[in-house]
């Protein structure tokens, strides 16, 4: 009869639907690395609004330097234009490209006859400029991995040391402990590091293309001091710079 009543309470158990662990269960499995991982997750989240908030469209070319500048190079005044861009209230993307450019023909022996080189040197800076602000992610994305590698590790030992030490039902719940220590830790750190991955390189191709935008309203701008007296054009992107959409792509 004892027995039999040790095989119906092995089928009970057996027959038991398992408990659904909750994600802070997850999340405190992986102990201290796997609150790391959650804190570089949230950093990430901060980096990529920081990133967006900083490279759009009306943040680089504001209507109102559009126009100003527009105004300065049609009377060929480029000394007021270098002074108008190095204002404070003016600085972004297209006042610090014709800031640097202007400045350096005003310095060249050749003046404006360098005027589009010296614009695709001043512009390549600052996209640099812009790139850099996706450096954060990236490095997240490289972090996440290792960490979860290191989490694999430290579980690993832990395992291999509690079997040499412990017997019985402590071994099993040591030994299950550090597998889970193990296994949390990998998957955590994949988590952090494939969506991180995925938006460097989105938000890179997004500074490429906001950057060529830029690119064609510093032409229209620059095709002003060639050609003085023209027939007022606003420049191109200057109309729809407030349609941008706000997404990542």
């Amino acid at each position: 009869m004892r027995l039999l009543g040790q095989i119906q309470c092995l089928l009970a158990d057996a027959s038991a639907p398992a408990t659904r662990k909750s994600l802070f269960e997850y999340i405190h499995a992986g102990g201290f690395i796997g609150y790391t991982l959650v804190v570089l997750s949230v950093l990430a989240v901060a980096l990529l609004i920081a990133h967006l908030l900083k490279v759009r469209l009306s943040v680089m070319a504001p209507t109102e330097v559009i126009l100003g500048l527009e105004d300065r190079l049609r009377n060929a005044d480029t000394a007021d234009a270098i002074e108008f861009c190095r204002r404070d209230e003016n600085k972004c993307f297209l006042a610090n490209t014709f800031a640097a450019a202007l400045t350096r023909c005003s310095r060249s022996s050749f003046g404006l006859l360098e005027l589009r080189s010296a614009l695709e040197d001043a512009g390549s800076k600052e996209v640099e400029k812009l790139i850099r602000t996706t450096d954060g992610i990236a490095i997240i994305a490289a972090i996440g991995p290792m960490m979860g590698l290191l989490g694999t590790t430290i579980g690993m030992i832990g395992a291999f040391a509690t079997i040499g030490q412990l017997e019985g039902a402590a071994r099993s719940n040591e030994l299950s402990s550090y597998m889970s220590l193990a296994l949390v830790t990998t998957a955590q750190g994949l988590l952090v590091a494939i969506p991180c991955t995925v938006l460097y390189t989105i938000l890179r191709r997004r500074v490429e293309r906001l950057a060529a935008e830029v690119g064609d309203v510093v032409e229209d701008l620059a095709a002003l001091l060639n050609a003085p007296g023209t027939e007022r054009r606003p420049a191109r992107p200057a109309a729809r710079e407030h349609a941008e959409p706000a997404g990542i792509a």
